[in-house]
């Protein structure tokens, strides 16, 4: 983005300045340390070579079926005519068990949506989702607290999705208390630690709250809060599209790592293209609620069929400012 629209770069960490340049000195001929590594991380995740594949089972853990979601709009009068917003539009896809699959579009598209659906937080107006074989739409309570068990979320903002006035050591031990209620006080200080080490902490961090973590400190522990309940489907929506290059490299490295080692199943929901590239398997494409195209992550970004998507690709941005102005000028020239 910076190399799209910027003339002159300033480079910070941790509040001191690293460089200040042009965008052509920034981004060709970097000097600081941090700025090379940066740079490093941007183009490792642009690269087409570096996708990551994972071998997923055929079998399909979570099918929808003809899925619609409506929201009403206000009326305009007390006799006006009902209105609704079609988030969701007669979608059907399948997650397959051991893949992870990757959703995309621009805001608006459905992806968020699509994720609450399938944790049973937002009601269908139509259609059907199955989860590990079970009709979500159908399970009582019991099955609920059973469900939620095998199905957790790591959201966007690694800030707002912890409390702030509860420790890493508190924040883990919650899930331990609603889903695994006959673990010793002893076995939980072993699970949440052993949990920490999955995601790159330590036992020093049980006592910190959240203030007193940095962004991708946040977010590992939104991680294994995620994972410490054993779930079998994780949702990630859109999380790293808050954090900086180089953290977002990392994270997405400890994902397919936890992704591999578990034979985790993932609903990965991204903007970042680059990222979706790198982590998925296969890919859904979506606009206005309707699916667009679905397929291996490799024929998706390398022959789309769709203008929409063939658009979305071209609007990703590249680390290289020369390349981003030819982009733009292909663009202007498609519109005139």
């Amino acid at each position: 983005v910076v190399a799209r629209t910027c003339d002159n770069v300033l480079v910070l960490k941790n509040g001191t300045k690293q460089e200040y340049g042009n965008i052509n000195q920034i981004f060709y001929s970097p000097q600081a340390e941090h700025t090379q590594e940066l740079l490093f991380k941007s183009k490792e995740l642009n690269d087409p070579q570096a996708i990551t594949k994972t071998e997923a089972i055929e079998k399909p853990n979570t099918r929808i079926k003809n899925l619609s979601v409506l929201f009403p709009i206000p009326k305009d009068g007390l006799f006006s005519r009902q209105e609704y917003l079609r988030a969701i539009d007669n979608l059907s896809i399948d997650i397959k068990e051991g893949e992870v699959l990757g959703v995309v579009g621009e805001s608006g598209s459905g992806k968020s949506t699509l994720a609450r659906c399938i944790l049973k937080l937002q009601k269908p107006s139509s259609g059907k989702i199955s989860v590990f074989s079970n009709d979500i739409l159908e399970m009582n309570r019991k099955q609920t607290k059973k469900f939620r068990k095998n199905i957790q979320i790591v959201f966007q903002d690694p800030f707002s999705s912890l409390n702030p006035r509860m420790t890493v050591s508190e924040t883990l031990l919650e899930p331990l208390k609603v889903f695994f209620q006959k673990t010793t006080k002893n076995l939980s200080t072993k699970k949440i630690t052993s949990c920490l080490e999955d995601v790159g902490l330590n036992a020093t961090f049980l006592g910190r709250y959240p203030h007193e973590l940095s962004g991708g400190q946040c977010q590992r522990v939104a991680i294994a809060r995620a994972l410490i309940s054993e779930p079998k489907l994780l949702v990630c929506d859109e999380a790293v599209s808050a954090l900086d290059a180089s953290i977002r490299s990392e994270i997405i490295e400890l994902l397919l790592k936890l992704q591999q080692d578990k034979k985790l199943t993932m609903l990965f929901i991204a903007h970042d293209l680059a990222v979706v590239n790198k982590i998925c398997d296969r890919v859904v494409v979506m606009h206005q609620g309707k699916l667009i195209e679905q397929g291996e992550t490799k024929r998706i970004f390398q022959h789309p069929t769709s203008q929409y998507t063939k658009d979305l690709l071209d609007s990703v941005p590249v680390p290289d400012p020369r390349l981003e102005k030819e982009k733009y000028l292909r663009r202007l020239g498609n519109k005139i």
